[in-house]
């Protein structure tokens, strides 16, 4: 019944809000004598405003039209590779007339990006394709809107997820040999299983598989948001989240998770800068700031546009995530297309190369959630095993923005080139436009005692696509056994050969220029000793500090 009043309420709030757009634009077109009332300003600001919290947003394009590699501009055509009822395979193949472009892109690896299913689109990753099209063929996952989706396409549940990120995995691994996989927040649960279950099988697994911001265990360093999942029980859930779609949408009558609780969810968050962020663009219409208030419709746009997500999928994912913490208990069985049903076992990974990211302030993913995966693959070499904490960022800002182009992109091409085949590994990488000022990293390899447990599980639904939080200067320093350090010059983003792979027990430190201050990615805070892998930590060395 809720989704039927917001609905109402929606379509009787749609004409207002297409009145006030109209009255913006009649008080601050200067042909009109209005508008040069004393007031016209304040007035048309003011509709512009309320024209913007009544509307409906709609899922946006990504937009993505050319990138520059090596100072050259190349075309890029948006298409689907794979159709299937809840999701889109998307490619940004790139076209280029010049031939050593050419030949350049056709040597450089194929990426296949797994976008969250968590109430936005996977157009908020459009930085993070962006950026990544300058040095990969890049491929993202395109979730659908469940209330766009008929009934007679069946239910979606998480095992469907995981089988389609495999169905997608070997698509590419199809065409291009092998791939690497990146997942950002929500994804990087099922796609650990998804990988997991190739492995055990002995099917070919990809080269490389990132993790960024994702609650692979839960229960470590808990946040506000992961409060609701504990504290509220499955039924509660079920009987008070979940609603069927009105028949107005092609989905009529599914059970949905809607895209406008989840919204709402988002927005409780942090009310209080989401308002003063509304109030800001009142006063930059004012004052004729363009730039602000383009930056500030364009970021809303993106962050207001919410999907419906299959009751089954979400509700599992609840279960299986948040409330059991199946993965790292070593108890989740999965269904596959053939009706089989497998145990996932993380530790079978062997042959794929594994690097975590984190935000200092993420307050959705806390910190030590996305870093358990370096305990679960302990079939990973510890050499091949990378984690970064990037300090003074949030949720938001480890895949997007500033921090995401000059701190973590640079780290994940050379980790991505490290592991890439013969046949790829010299490929050039596109020097990025910020690389001269880019925080110099110190990578460390060393082996940690194990861990201890956490005492009080902990979680809630893990979404993506909050701005990030203030930043501070600098992460917190965990206390570890630090190996005998060996220096080395590793590969930066514009170099022409991948970066040596760090030995384990040995440190190798690249800096431009000294520096006096760096940050340690932390430990498991919540139990406040050393996680248990042997694993690669950067550290980010502040390059505006003096010697």
């Amino acid at each position: 019944m809720l989704y039927q009043i917001f609905e109402t309420q929606r379509s009787i709030m749609e004409p207002f809000s297409d009145l006030a757009q109209a009255a913006a634009k009649l008080f601050s077109n200067p042909l009109n004598p209005m508008s040069q009332t004393p007031m016209a300003q304040r007035t048309s600001a003011g509709y512009a405003l309320m024209h913007r919290l009544g509307k409906d947003y709609e899922k946006p394009e990504f937009g993505i039209r050319t990138v520059k590699v090596n100072r050259v501009d190349v075309a890029i055509h948006e298409r689907i590779e794979i159709d299937k009822p809840f999701c889109e395979l998307r490619r940004f193949k790139r076209f280029s007339d010049d031939a050593a472009t050419l030949t350049q892109l056709k040597a450089q690896p194929a990426v296949l990006i797994v976008a969250p299913l968590s109430g936005h689109y996977a157009t908020l990753l459009r930085d993070t394709v962006k950026t990544m099209l300058q040095d990969h063929k890049v491929y993202i996952t395109d979730w659908k809107n469940a209330r766009l989706v008929p009934l007679s396409d069946g239910e979606f549940h998480l095992d469907d997820y995981i089988n389609y990120v495999q169905e997608f995995i070997r698509h590419l691994q199809s065409i291009y040999g092998n791939c690497h996989i990146v997942s950002v927040c929500q994804p990087t649960v099922p796609v650990m299983a998804a990988v997991s279950l190739m492995a055990s099988r002995g099917e070919k697994t990809p080269l490389t598989m990132t993790m960024m911001g994702g609650p692979i265990d839960a229960r470590k360093s808990p946040t506000s948001v992961n409060n609701l999942a504990t504290n509220k029980s499955f039924e509660w859930f079920e009987n008070n989240v979940i609603y069927r779609v009105p028949a107005n949408f092609p989905g009529a009558g599914r059970r949905v998770y809607p895209g406008f609780l989840q919204y709402t969810g988002f927005v409780a968050m942090n009310p209080d800068r989401h308002a003063t962020s509304h109030y800001d663009y009142f006063k930059d219409l004012i004052k004729g700031d363009d730039a602000s208030t383009e930056a500030h419709r364009k970021f809303y746009d993106e962050y207001n546009a919410v999907l419906d997500m299959d009751a089954d999928y979400y509700l599992e994912t609840i279960a299986t995530v948040f409330q059991d913490f199946k993965l790292v208990n070593g108890t989740w069985d999965v269904k596959g297309v053939d009706g089989k049903v497998e145990r996932v076992r993380p530790q079978d990974i062997k042959g794929t190369a594994l690097m975590t990211v984190e935000g200092e302030l993420d307050d959705i993913s806390g910190s030590g959630q996305t870093r358990a995966a370096q305990d679960l693959c302990s079939g990973v070499p510890a050499s091949e095993r990378q984690h970064l904490e990037v300090p003074g960022a949030g949720h938001y800002g480890i895949f997007s923005g500033r921090r995401w182009r000059d701190i973590v992109y640079p780290e994940l091409v050379k980790f991505i080139l490290n592991h890439a085949p013969k046949s790829t590994a010299k490929t050039t990488v596109t020097a990025l436009p910020q690389a001269t000022e880019a925080p110099k990293a110190v990578v460390q390899a060393s082996e940690v005692s194990a861990p201890a447990k956490a005492s009080t599980p902990q979680a809630a639904p893990a979404a993506a696509g909050k701005p990030s939080a203030v930043a501070k200067p600098a992460a917190k320093t965990a206390p570890v056994a630090p190996a005998k350090p060996v220096m080395d010059k590793p590969a930066t983003p514009a170099a022409n050969k991948p970066a040596t792979k760090a030995p384990t027990k040995s440190t190798a430190k690249a800096a431009a220029k000294p520096a006096s201050k760096s940050a340690t990615a932390p430990l498991n805070k919540a139990s406040g000793k050393a996680t248990s892998s042997a694993s690669v930590k950067t550290t980010w060395v502040d390059p505006s500090s003096k010697a």
